[in-house]
This record gives structure tokens, C-alpha cells and sequence, in this order.
């Protein structure tokens, strides 16, 4: 609700007169936003990347979802800030989404992201690579983010060590050159994924969907697939050895 409130703020904003203040007094009046985040729109780019920094995860899930919207809009238009924002947000989501033991995990299988990390993960996956620096690497290791919605997510060269992706959709997602060592993809949709070259040794792949996946010179040593669907899937050149097909 917030995140569409703060983007008819702004759409109001370039429609009415850069010096008439009048209505986003009274937009931001109506709601109850604490008083730091009310002026945000008043605020240069650099001001408003730092009161995000202040106050992301401080608040409800709404104001923190509001927050990342805020943020996605400064990278998009201030390209000079869209790495720093990126880092923000994994480092957001490391903090909040901490990876959980696999006791836990068995006892609950169907946990969900929250809304604030999913809202984070969907700006990274969309986010303009263009504007990556080279050599940098976003890092989302040891994160608990099962049943993450991750469709047509473009995650290359994405450090996801030990990550715990159970139940994720990441259908036709670009894990290229990704670090997903020791992380647990069980039950995952990576369907027509590319996974050119990411490492997946030690991967948990139970019963996951790799059906048309491009897994062409992938490392998946010691890699559990038991019950994996690799129907039509590219596998030239991709290391298997030591690999579980059966329990």
C-alpha cells in the first residue's frame, strides 16, 4: 500500500509546479509515515540515500517496502548511487534474512519470504547491470530466502554460498558464473535457468526442476540430485563427479 501511495506522490509531483508545495504538505499530512520519512521527497538524492540507510528495517514492513521503492527510483535515476543501493540492499537482506539451520528448515518447509525482502530481491533481480562495476560481486550468502519469487531474475556472478533457496522460483533466471556452493535449492523451479558455469558443488538439488536448464560446464561435484528434473537440460561439459542421483 505504501509503495503505490509513494509512487502517486511523486507522479503528482511532476505534474504539479516545481514550487507548489501545497499538496505534498497534505499528501503526507493523511499518513502516518514517521517524521523523518515525510520529507524524503523534499530531500536531494544523497539526502535521501542516507535517511533510507538510517531508517530501512527500522520500521513496519509497509515504511520499509516504501523505503526500497524510494531507493530503486534514486539508482534508476542516479547512476552514481546504483551500486551503493544495490549494496544496501544485500546487506539489508543478510541482516533480516539470516540463514536458518537445517533442523529448522525441515520443520518448516514452507516458510515464505517477508515482504521487505522479497520488495529488496525483486529490485536487485531487476536492477540495470549495466551500471555494475566491474569486478564487484552483490553477496546474498547465508541468507534464508525460501520460496523467494526470483522468475526471469538476472543473479550472474551472484555469490549465494550456503544460501537456503528451498521452493524459490527462478524459471528462466540468469545464474551465470553463480557461487551456490552448499546452498540448498530443494524443490526449486529453475526451469530454462542458465547456469553457465556456476558452481554448485555440495548444492542441494533434491527434486528440483532443472528441466531445460543450461548447466553447460556447471560444477556440481558432490551435488545431491536426487529425484532432479533434468529432462532437455544442456550438460556439456558439466562436472558431475561425486554426484547423488539416489539416496
Amino acid at each position: 500500500m505504501l509503495t503505490v501511495i509513494i509512487n502517486a506522490f511523486h507522479v503528482m509531483r511532476n505534474i504539479l509546479p516545481t514550487n507548489n508545495n501545497l499538496f505534498s504538505k497534505i499528501f503526507l499530512k493523511i499518513y502516518d509515515f514517521p517524521e523523518q520519512l515525510k520529507q524524503i521527497p523534499y530531500h536531494s538524492p544523497k539526502q535521501r540515500l542516507q535517511i533510507a540507510i538510517e531508517q530501512l528495517g527500522n520500521h513496519t514492513m509497509e515504511t520499509s517496502v516504501a523505503i526500497i521503492s524510494d531507493l530503486e527510483q534514486i539508482a534508476h535515476n542516479h547512476p552514481q548511487y546504483h551500486w551503493i543501493i544495490m549494496d544496501i540492499l544485500t546487506s539489508f537482506i543478510r541482516k533480516n534474512a539470516a540463514y536458518t539451520p537445517q533442523k529448522q528448515v525441515i520443520s518448516n518447509p514452507g516458510a515464505k519470504v517477508r515482504g521487505d525482502i522479497q520488495a529488496a530481491l525483486t529490485v536487485i533481480a531487476r536492477r540495470d547491470v549495466n551500471k555494475d562495476p566491474d569486478n564487484e560481486q552483490l553477496d546474498l550468502s547465508h541468507t534464508d530466502i525460501r520460496g523467494a519469487n526470483l522468475n526471469k531474475a538476472n543473479l550472474e556472478q551472484m555469490n549465494l554460498y550456503q544460501a537456503n533457496l528451498a521452493g524459490a522460483n527462478l524459471a528462466e533466471a540468469n545464474l551465470e558464473g553463480a557461487i551456490l556452493s552448499a546452498a540448498n535449492l530443494e524443490r526449486a523451479n529453475l526451469y530454462s535457468a542458465n547456469l553457465k558455469g556456476a558452481i554448485l558443488s555440495a548444492c542441494n538439488l533434491q527434486r528440483a526442476n532443472l528441466q531445460k536448464a543450461n548447466l553447460h560446464r556447471a560444477s556440481l561435484y558432490l551435488a545431491n540430485l536426487h529425484g532432479v528434473i533434468l529432462n532437455d537440460a544442456i550438460l556439456d561439459g558439466a562436472n558431475f563427479r561425486e554426484a547423488k542421483f539416489s539416496e
